[in-house]
């Protein structure tokens, strides 16, 4: 690896507004980075970044330290110098590291070039088009060594494929092992986005992998190598999307959970720049079948749930798209989701997005509404502490306004209305009364635990973990709620302070 040294929305007419936190929070204090990193976009600043221009993360802990790769992307505002450090040479792979999850720092690239063999499969494999970075990588450890999954292609191509570098620490220096698996456009999948789990019986290794086209595959690998346990295997489809020659799904990440003795498989649906989502499926082995919230095999040809993220807009926030690929981070008994954001209007700019992982009684994990900010959540809330305003956010799927190109939005198809998000609505809790928001209908709800059980409409109970969270619009402490309703959509919470005029 290199490393370099471092030089481097106001309700009816005035009624009433949200100021942010519950009465309970009264600290006062910032957030740790702006959301907007326009003025420290140039590769001089790097060391600034924080958690900007990450795409498609992959994340290890070894001993106190985190180690996050990255796709090669970045924002470039117009008119401004990227490249402005004559004394740098840009490599392929970003390495970040961080102590806490919040603050990261920049650690230079894995490559100074693309790997040849790769290099060389994806330039025959599309009419001497040459690729220009590499994407999606994937990070495990085995048996005292780092083994890096990387994906090389070309946009819109299926000449593709995943090779693999090894290492004895997560910082490099990284030795280019050659091609995993590698595809063409004579083939259904294309080899790209890897994840890679040992089955917790057998000893197995198994990588899924796809993107877009015929969906994602399960191939056997070697435990000994990393690589294919037999060559030319392609492996089997085990998740497929609906119109699956207009919408998108990619970007696997499986896990084992053992305490549900379940492997979980989080997929991502839509354009990655505006409605890109998280979705699950679960399954006992780690080839499959994955079953989704209803018990439909996610390679049949129906859409899955639930959806985990989404578009979305809290108030006082011009709002989130492209909340997809993630990572999970499994750290005893807490897990973190992270993926990257774009932040609207624009969409350009990425932000990684790490949010804690809870699971319902029923075993499916929800996510935080919030990023992570070191918020110790060993926290129990009574129902006194849920009574007040809430925002609320369900996260359902949006009607794309322009025609698709490949599941992407074509040029110039994106412009920003706040109807292109998941937008927040007002709710107030109050114990034996009903609840509004929206659609949303509840006819009251219990505390147990570590979560708050609503009563819908039906008398169906809907489970939502609760966590002891930050407010990034709002900037201070509050509670936050996260759950799944009986349809499948995500739904969030994020308790405020309203001031009245």
């Amino acid at each position: 690896m290199k490393k370099y040294v471092a030089r481097f929305f106001l309700m009816g007419i005035l009624v009433f507004y949200i100021t942010g936190c519950h009465d309970a929070a009264q600290q006062v204090s910032q957030n740790p980075y702006k959301d907007d990193y326009t003025k420290i976009a140039s590769l001089k600043n790097r060391n600034q970044w924080n958690g900007a221009n990450v795409h498609d993360p992959t994340c290890i802990k070894v001993n106190d330290t985190y180690y996050l790769y990255s796709t090669d992307a970045y924002y470039i505002p117009p008119n401004i110098n990227f490249k402005d450090d004559s004394l740098v040479s840009m490599g392929y792979i970003p390495v970040r590291s961080s102590k806490d999850l919040v603050h990261w720092n920049f650690e230079g690239w894995v490559f100074d070039s693309i790997p040849h063999k790769a290099f060389q499969h994806v330039k025959e494999s599309n009419n001497g088009k040459s690729p220009d970075n590499i994407w999606a990588p994937f990070i495990r450890e085995v048996a005292g060594q780092y083994r890096l999954y990387y994906s090389v292609s070309s946009f819109g191509s299926k000449g593709s494929c995943i090779g693999l570098a090894i290492s004895s620490s997560p910082m490099g220096p990284w030795t280019d092992k050659g091609i995993v698996v590698k595809t063409t456009d004579d083939d259904n999948m294309n080899a790209i986005d890897p994840t890679v789990i040992t089955d917790s019986k057998t000893g197995r290794d198994w990588m899924i992998y796809g993107s877009y086209f015929g969906g994602l595959y399960c191939l056997e690998l070697n435990p000994a190598t990393g690589k294919s346990l037999r060559q030319g295997d392609l492996g089997k489809c085990v998740a497929r999307r609906a119109e699956g020659g207009d919408r998108i799904i990619e970007a696997p990440e499986i896990i084992y959970n053992s305490e549900q003795d379940m492997y979980y498989l989080f997929i991502s649906y839509d354009p990655l720049f505006t409605f890109y989502n998280i979705r699950v499926g679960r399954s006992s082995s780690p080839e499959g079948p994955f079953l989704d919230y209803f018990g439909k095999d996610l390679k049949d040809t129906a859409n899955n749930y639930p959806i985990l993220t989404h578009s979305y807009m809290f108030n006082n926030h011009m709002g989130w798209s492209g909340n997809g690929h993630c990572a999970v981070l499994q750290e005893g008994k807490r897990s973190f989701v992270m993926h990257q954001g774009r932040l609207a209007p624009a969409n350009l700019m990425l932000q990684l997005m790490v949010r804690e992982v809870k699971w319902l009684k029923n075993g499916w994990p929800v996510v935080s509404p919030e990023r992570y900010n070191s918020i110790d959540d060993d926290q129990r809330f009574g129902a006194d502490a849920l009574n007040g305003n809430w925002e609320i956010i369900e996260l359902k799927d949006i009607e794309e306004v322009v025609e698709l190109w490949q599941g992407q939005l074509p040029p110039g198809g994106w412009k920003y209305t706040s109807r292109a998000f998941n937008r927040s609505s007002l709710m107030e809790i109050k114990e034996g009364e009903v609840i509004k928001a929206a659609d949303l209908i509840f006819k009251g709800f219990n505390v147990v635990d570590d979560s708050v059980e609503f009563i819908d409409e039906n008398g169906q109970t809907v489970e939502c973990k609760l966590y002891a969270g930050w407010d990034w619009e709002n900037k201070c402490e509050t509670i936050l709620f996260s759950g799944i309703m009986p349809n499948g959509h995500g739904v969030w919470g994020k308790k405020v302070k309203i001031q009245t005029k």
